[in-house]
């Protein structure tokens, strides 16, 4: 029998239904690729290995072994770097399972982590900007600049916090599919809700109408 963790979210990814006037536009997940190569950086990871195993059978051979020496020296070492690299591909697996992202009329939520899940809601009063940095796999990572007293930690929102911004941590959608999509729709909704404009779902725009934008809400990287 399967076991849904997340079966007392009334919406996935989000812990209680919205309020009355809030409207989901938007629900989504990470991409794997984008997890695996920038969060957990497994080419990278990969890279360093297979490196190192050349080292491996190349130093046999520079000591005098023979080539099937050198396999033999290589083979031995090889569970390593594939139990490494497993383990950051499940990781990967499960962070992306385990993730949802949401924008509505009034807010972006995530609800993120393996062991312990976390939701956190930032109402667009609090965010002052966002960020977008379109990545070479096709996806994009899209940061909010946070406004206020009230700024969750970061390392209580890693991965899902803009890397090196340690002073003002930054809530980031990582990996996300069809960014620049996802980015217009958070400019419109962030433009509607600062100019008193009713959005629906099914009206949420993918391009930013000049009547409601907001200059500079969405800055590209």
């Amino acid at each position: 029998m399967s076991h849904d963790d997340f079966s007392f979210e009334p919406i996935p990814g989000l812990p209680e239904h919205p309020p009355e006037g809030e409207e989901v536009l938007w629900q989504g997940a990470p991409a794997w690729s984008g997890l695996a190569l920038r969060v957990l950086h497994l080419r990278k990871v990969s890279i360093y290995f297979t490196i190192l195993l050349t080292w491996v059978g190349a130093t046999a051979i520079l000591d005098g072994g023979t080539v099937f020496e050198a396999m033999y020296a290589v083979t031995v070492m090889l569970p390593f770097p594939m139990i490494g690299i497993g383990l950051l591909a499940v990781l990967t697996t499960l962070y992306q399972r385990t993730t949802i992202y949401t924008i509505t009329n009034k807010r972006v939520v995530m609800r993120f982590g393996i062991v312990l899940s976390l939701c956190v809601g930032f109402p667009f009063k609090q965010v002052k900007g966002a960020s977008l940095r379109e990545c070479s796999d096709g996806t994009g990572d899209l940061a909010l600049q946070m406004t206020g007293p009230d700024k969750m930690a970061y390392l209580h929102m890693w991965p899902f916090s803009r890397p090196w911004h340690f002073k003002m941590p930054e809530p980031m959608l990582r990996s996300l599919p069809e960014s620049q999509k996802v980015a217009g729709l958070l400019r419109d909704a962030f433009a509607a809700e600062k100019n008193g404009v009713e959005l629906m779902a099914e009206q949420g725009s993918t391009e930013t109408s000049d009547k409601h934008a907001v200059p500079g809400m969405i800055a590209a990287e």
